[in-house]
């Protein structure tokens, strides 16, 4: 055999021993990346769900929607009262706050149907008529242990309602009550953005806020200045 045929020989048992390489995937990149992706893109959709979930969703279930029993309107009566506001929501001589207005309030004026309104023929009809107080439900309403004096911040404080409250005299009608389905109280409480956010005084009653308002205001009562920490000011 010659020496050409040898070397011939040679290299076509090398190439029989040669490991064959499979074919590349062509959804794979380099080394160890194929199943990435997937993974990225699923927790990609789970997060998005998850917020929209917690933040548009849940809230949506978390508050039951409640129709006042009389929708009232502000601005008409506004324009018949003499003293506006405090014609019907005012102070005692003992300076408690009389709170929203008592059957007793209204008789004066409503003794009987005067127009053409099916919430006034209603409120007579219902209300006067059977001598039954209106169960109007409070949007401000705190928890018992909670104490609030108005007469404190509205003669004392010089705040204006509207401050706390919004503007709710220039209302036509009375907007929707939004119970908490777990605490039973009502959405004006914590607010109507989830994060906490606030545009306006008014859109939340929070102890933070009253913190803040008191330290901008440098308020003390006594000896102990109501602090983010000074629980015992208000919750007695």
């Amino acid at each position: 055999m010659s020496t050409e045929d040898k070397a011939n020989e040679v290299s076509a048992e090398a190439q029989d021993q040669e490991p064959i390489t499979p074919p590349a995937d062509p959804g794979q990149t380099g080394p160890g990346q194929g199943a990435g992706g997937p993974i990225t893109l699923f927790f990609i959709l789970g997060l998005v769900a998850s917020l929209v979930l917690g933040w548009v969703i849940f809230p949506q279930l978390l508050y039951s929607h409640k129709e006042q029993p009389i929708q009232f309107n502000h601005v008409l009566h506004n324009e018949l009262v003499d003293d506006s506001c405090e014609s019907c929501h005012f102070f005692r001589e003992d300076g408690t706050y009389s709170g929203a207005p008592k059957l007793a309030q209204c008789i004066d004026c409503h003794e009987e149907v005067q127009g053409e309104s099916e919430e006034e023929a209603k409120f007579v009809n219902q209300y006067v008529l059977k001598d039954r107080e209106v169960p109007w439900l409070v949007y401000s309403r705190q928890p018992a242990c909670v104490f609030f004096s108005h007469v404190a911040h509205v003669k004392m404080g010089d705040m204006e309602c509207v401050t706390c409250h919004g503007d709710v005299g220039e209302s036509e009608s009375l907007k929707p009550y939004e119970a908490n389905r777990i605490s039973g109280y009502s959405r004006n409480i914590w607010g109507k953005n989830i994060a906490g956010i606030k545009f306006n005084s008014w859109d939340r009653m929070k102890m933070d806020d009253c913190s803040e308002c008191h330290v901008r205001n440098n308020v003390n009562q006594g000896s102990v200045q109501t602090l983010r920490g000074g629980c015992f000011v208000c919750h007695k």
